[in-house]
Order: C-alpha cells, then structure tokens, then sequence
C-alpha cells in the first residue's frame, strides 16, 4: 500500500508540472522558438549540441538520438551531437584541464557561429554546463537552457529558457523530456513538411 500510495503521488506530481507547462503560455512560445532557432541553424549548415550531467547527460544523448535518427517522421538524418559520449575526450580533458572544462573545450574546437547549443542542468548552476555556455556565445551559437523553476546562471547567459515549473530534479528531468520532444517533433515537422509518418 505505501508502495502504491506513493506511486499515484509521484503520477500527480507528474501532472501537476504538465499542467502547469500547459498553462504558461510563455513556455510553450519559448519551446517553439527553439525549434525555429534550431531549424534556422541546420538550414544555414550548422547543427545542434546538446551537453550535461548525470541525468542531464542521458537526456542530451536521448535528444541528439532523436535528431540523427527519427522521432515521428521517417526522414533524412538531422545534423546533432551530445557532447556527453566521447569516454577519451571527457577524461583527457577532465584530466587535463579540470572536470569544468569537459564541455567548453568541446565547444572551443567543434562549434561554429550560428550552432545551437542546448544546455540541460536541472539546478541551472553546473559550473562545466556554465562554461560551455559562455565558450558557445564566444564563436556566435544560439544558447537554450534547460533547467528547472529557479533562474541559475546558466539562464542568466542564454537566449532562449526552457524552465520546468518545479525544484524537484525528477520531476524537472521528465519535463524537460516533455518539451525536448516537442523541439525535436517541430523540427523534424518543419524540415520534413512532406515526410512520412512511421
């Protein structure tokens, strides 16, 4: 009973925080511009970059996925990367330079003006997240952040904010998958318009 009385909990919860998203216009505008934004970038040659930790690194694999591979529409490959997944570069420069550099040396060599990078951290304060941020703006990307209710840093650099109305990192991180979705579905709609559904 306890096990199934917080289950239903955590279900409301859930709700609650869609609800919510639901209900802010703002939120929803935002998370369309993004997909303009994104779709501005790859029209023009660039591409989309996604970085974060723990959780927020599934997450940035999970959307880059989407991208490369397909969501809704069986369509052409979509230019994406999760800075997450290189083992060698991570260490090396984790190593070399400091765990907090993992991203924005990343950036540093394979970003070019007019990206997007799509920065996840449910606190909004992940000093590596930060930094890949500023490093993106250095070369001229477009920087999202995605993070939970409280306005961190990372928000304070970016130019677009996709903020999940809750301090709870569960629930944030299943909120920014709500509308990471929604940005990967418009982009492949808008780039695919005569795509085939499958």
């Amino acid at each position: 009973m306890i096990a199934a009385a917080y289950a239903r909990d955590e279900v409301s919860k859930a709700q609650r925080v869609l609800q919510d998203i639901q209900d802010s216009g703002t939120l929803i505008d935002e998370t369309v511009r993004v997909a303009e934004r994104c779709v501005h970038s790859i029209r023009n040659g660039g591409k989309v970059m996604f970085c974060g930790n723990g959780g927020s690194a599934a997450d940035s694999q999970h959307l880059a996925a989407e991208l490369l591979g397909k969501l809704n529409l069986n369509r052409d490959s979509l230019p994406a990367l999760a800075l997450t997944v290189d083992t060698s570069a991570l260490t090396a420069i984790g190593n070399d330079f400091g765990y907090e550099h993992v991203f924005s040396r990343q950036v540093s060599g394979l970003a070019r003006a007019g990206d997007v990078l799509v920065c996840i951290s449910t606190s909004g304060r992940s000093r590596n997240v930060l930094l890949a941020a500023e490093a993106a703006h250095a070369v001229g990307c477009v920087v999202v952040a995605m993070t939970g209710g409280q306005k961190g840093p990372i928000a304070e650099v970016a130019d677009l904010w996709l903020a999940i109305p809750s301090d709870e990192t569960p629930k944030i991180q299943e909120g920014h998958i709500v509308l990471g979705h929604i940005f990967c579905a418009l982009i492949e709609q808008d780039m695919f318009p005569e795509g085939l559904s499958g």
